[in-house]
């Protein structure tokens, strides 16, 4: 039985008091939330302008149609956006495409935003290659990850802020968000039967490893026993230089857990080619 009178009157306000102090603190902690800034001293500032266009998860345009440097779109680097077909015959749209599309919708259309850039400016296609910060300070990238509606991938020649980036992408890996409670990108068993079933895709494969080895070109990392069909990273000798800059040991990872990221080959069994570090990382 509820109280009635003056009770119950003083109950009913305390209630509403109580839903607008929670209303209240969410509009605080919105506004006190911090940004994932792009550190301006690992970035090179670019050309600014609003954005016009999302064409898919990592990729822009802005409004002007074109920055200084002549590029149309800008590709978001570092990280990797479900893939939407954008025109090419028989590609499959990737689960959650159109959501990362909607997500980088929701942080920059009709937005100001500042490129910044890495190291590599432009790509084969002509894309700009950068960050992207918003002019409230919001690093574009950092929040797709952290959102999980991208993976981290980066390359040799594009490395900057790397270790900012798998952070981010942990901490959505470990709460579940958004492409990581789907199967389709769940890290992959080094030692599962079914890992040549993804030739010719991006994963991230992790295991223990069983040896390693050197020959004149190459260091392979071995996760089973025969090196003609079970999982393996290969690293050429032109990038050998570029772990021991980072003072990683390829051949010290006998018995350690490795997780590594890349695209699927087979070469005997199945395998992913390394080129710089930020692709390995021991658990």
């Amino acid at each position: 039985m509820f109280a009635s009178g003056p009770f119950l009157f003083s109950r009913h306000v305390l209630e509403i008091w109580m839903h607008t102090f929670k209303f209240l603190l969410a509009l605080l902690f919105v506004a006190v939330a911090p940004a994932f800034a792009a550190p301006p001293d690992a970035l090179q500032k670019g050309d600014s302008g609003v954005v016009a266009a999302v064409v898919d998860g990592d990729t822009v345009r802005l409004k002007e149609g074109r920055l200084k440097d002549g590029a149309a779109d800008i590709r978001l680097i570092g990280m990797q956006a479900p893939k939407l077909p954008l025109g090419r015959k028989g590609f499959k749209t990737w689960p959650l495409a159109d959501d990362a599309k909607d997500a980088l919708e929701k942080l920059v259309l009709n937005r100001d935003v500042t490129v910044r850039f890495g190291t590599v400016t432009r790509d084969r296609n002509g894309r700009t290659l950068g960050h992207l910060v918003r002019s409230d300070g919001l690093w574009i990238q950092g929040e797709m990850l952290r959102q999980g509606m991208a993976r981290v991938y980066t390359f040799p020649d594009n490395r900057k802020l790397a270790g900012e980036m798998l952070a981010l992408e942990a901490e959505a890996r470990k709460a579940k968000r958004g492409i990581w409670a789907h199967p389709f990108y769940a890290v992959r068993d080094a030692a599962s039967p079914s890992l040549s079933d993804d030739k010719g895709t991006y994963q991230i494969v992790a295991g223990t490893v069983k040896d390693t080895a050197k020959t004149k070109d190459r260091i392979y990392v071995n996760f089973g026993d025969d090196f003609r069909s079970d999982f393996t990273i290969a690293i050429e000798k032109r990038d050998w230089k570029i772990f021991e800059g980072s003072n990683v040991d390829l051949l010290a990872l006998k018995n350690k857990t490795v997780e590594v990221r890349g695209w699927i080959t087979m070469r005997n069994g199945p395998m992913i080619e390394a080129t710089h570090p930020e692709q390995v990382a021991m658990q």
